[in-house]
């Protein structure tokens, strides 16, 4: 067997199981906290490392890591309904206090980056991640306690998913302009439309499907169809930033940890811009 199939089958392996490790995550509430907790401290600890290789960079990398997942866990605390108030988040906020007050004994030759490196992670990643919960847990239409919603956070994968699949076949059949060739040279804007074309298709079937029966989704058809394309084209750029980001340090793959894959920012790039993006969709369409 030529290392070529081997390397195919490995990813095939490791794309198959990554799916239904995350399909799955979603139908329990404590496995969707708990993978997405793992998730966050992952790519926590993927990043410190990888910014802590630029001179005159030196992140934290235990307590930065430390400090994503608490915020994760404090915002499903507080969508679950185990805590109220702000008082959750004292910890977290301690932690940060501290990591730029650490500075100050820390005696490296640009504190600046070291301090704007440990925020950006944890606005990039932490923050991000976190927001799946907003997705997953809504007030109960009664007004008595929370409801988790499996399919809304389901949908934003399925649509991640479903993006990259259209938008490589299309760019593969039909592509010829330049999507961004400045960041990555292989996109194309026939591959973003054909993925886009596709996810919409998708919405429309999820929609129709959810929408039936006496327990139908709260989202409408129209409104899933919005949603399916907020994903599509922001999660196209959270392609982009990752990208920029890889080529800003001078790297192909952000790391190793899910074979044929690369790390976990090339598995969930997308979806850091993507979640927040439907959280704000989802929001604004409720305010009109």
């Amino acid at each position: 067997m030529s290392e070529k199939m081997k390397n195919l089958i490995v990813r095939a392996i490791t794309g198959i199981l990554f799916v239904a490790i995350m399909v799955v995550c979603f139908f329990e509430v404590m496995g969707m906290i708990s993978i997405f907790a793992l998730i966050t401290g992952l790519t926590m600890w993927e990043f410190t490392g990888l910014v802590n290789e630029r001179e005159d960079v030196q992140v934290n990398r235990f307590l930065s890591t430390v400090a994503g997942v608490y915020f994760f866990l404090a915002v499903a605390g507080l969508q679950i309904g185990i805590t109220e108030g702000f008082a959750i988040f004292i910890p977290y906020l301690l932690t940060i206090v501290y990591l730029f007050i650490s500075e100050l004994y820390a005696k490296n030759k640009d504190a600046i980056q070291s301090w704007a490196y440990t925020m950006l992670g944890q606005m990039y990643i932490a923050l991000p991640l976190s927001m799946i919960n907003m997705l997953a847990f809504q007030s109960h239409p009664d007004g008595q306690g929370v409801q988790f919603d499996t399919l809304l956070p389901m949908s934003i994968f399925i649509f991640l998913w479903t993006n990259d699949t259209g938008a490589y076949c299309s760019g593969s059949l039909f592509g010829r302009h330049k999507l961004f060739p400045r960041i990555s040279p292989g996109k194309t804007w026939e591959g973003s439309i054909g993925g886009g074309v596709l996810v919409l298709i998708v919405a429309a079937i999820i929609g129709t499907i959810a929408g039936r029966g006496a327990d139908a989704h709260i989202l409408n058809l129209w409104q899933w169809l919005g949603l399916g394309l907020v994903v599509a084209v922001v999660g196209t750029w959270g392609d982009l930033v990752e990208s920029l980001f890889k080529r800003t340090l001078g790297i192909k793959d952000s790391g190793n940890i899910l074979p044929g894959h690369g790390g976990m920012l090339d598995r969930f790039d997308s979806s850091l811009m993507a979640i927040p993006a439907a959280v704000i969709y989802l929001y604004t369409i409720t305010l009109f």
